[in-house]
């Protein structure tokens, strides 16, 4: 980190002297390191640093190191100072961290941000139960109404098509997928999705792991907005539901688990006196959750097609949509 990234953190948190207390986790493909800092003299103790030291070349741990990758790397972290400087004060209480600062040099890119651990989301789960599983659509569905009802659209600096599996960004895994019928479907399938009639900014990497909880469990936040842009909610919605149910679980709770989602959003979209005929909202969306889960297990099985998230909930989702199309 250079001379000019320390005095901007003295200078944007009133610290007299600060310390790396702990590498938080390192970045994907060697692309820099979240780091918690430890602060003197300052009004918090603690803030995340996301520290960004772009390589002339990466490694992916896949083998998917190309240009168009690293591109893609390049503008997340671009598309995630701009949502933090400009959309994350949209009214809501869905938590997220407080954004504190950026700045750009050559190749470093610099991100401070609000520690979660230290305002009370210090709990990572690997695993959760019915309550967490819950609070976690409540967050989805109340950033999805946020941004709904928001008046400014598009989203200017951010993904014009939201999720790191983007068709139009990943056509190296396009080309290795070796599942012919879902490869000459994907374009139709993306199609469906990006004509939604309504749309909204959806998280783009809506992971358990991406979820931070409070130490009782019944308080959660949302962190790594690298991928935020356009779309329909379903795509956050389905990816989470993947990231933290068992295909047998996901399949014998689906009509459960979307209730409880698009409960919490027709409640949010009314507590904004919204015009909005959240009817036709749920009618759509919920039409269009087999186009999200078929979309996402598109990309997963060019990308890595032994991926323990590959299973026959995913080829039913699938089936439903060929169906259909």
């Amino acid at each position: 980190m250079n001379a000019n990234f320390s005095s901007f953190i003295l200078e944007t948190t009133g610290a007299s002297a600060f310390e790396v207390e702990e590498i938080v986790q390192e970045l994907w493909s060697g692309y820099g390191q979240i780091l918690r800092l430890s602060l003197t003299d300052a009004e918090s103790d603690t803030i995340v640093a996301k520290f960004i030291d772009l390589p002339n070349s990466a490694t992916h741990p896949r083998g998917w190191s190309t240009p168009l990758s690293h591109q893609r790397k390049v503008k997340s972290y671009q598309v995630e100072a701009q949502f933090y400087k400009h959309y994350s004060q949209c009214e809501t209480n869905g938590r997220i961290p407080r954004f504190l600062g950026f700045l750009e040099e050559g190749t470093q890119i610099l991100l401070l941000l609000e520690d979660l651990d230290g305002a009370g989301y210090p709990r990572r789960l690997a695993t959760v139960g019915s309550v967490q599983i819950e609070l976690c659509l409540q967050w989805l569905a109340e950033f999805h109404a946020t941004y709904l009802c928001a008046e400014w659209t598009p989203f200017e600096g951010l993904w014009e098509t939201g999720t790191y599996w983007h068709l139009e960004t990943r056509p190296d895994e396009l080309a290795a997928l070796e599942d012919e019928p879902l490869k000459a479907a994907a374009s139709e399938i993306d199609a469906v999705l990006r004509k939604a009639r309504y749309q909204t900014l959806v998280h783009g990497d809506a992971k358990l792991a991406n979820f931070c909880f409070s130490r009782s469990a019944d308080r959660v936040a949302a962190l790594d907005f690298q991928y935020v842009g356009m779309g329909c909610g379903m795509k956050d919605v389905a990816y989470f539901l993947g990231s933290c149910l068992d295909e047998d679980t996901v399949e014998a709770q689906e009509e459960g688990l979307l209730d409880t989602y698009f409960s919490f959003l027709t409640n949010f979209l009314r507590r904004r006196s919204s015009s909005l005929d959240s009817v036709a909202v749920i009618t759509e969306w919920r039409s269009l959750y087999p186009y999200a889960w078929a979309d996402f297990h598109r990309f997963l099985k060019g990308w890595c097609p032994t991926h323990w998230k590959l299973n026959s909930y995913s080829e039913q989702m699938v089936k439903r949509v060929f169906d259909r199309l």
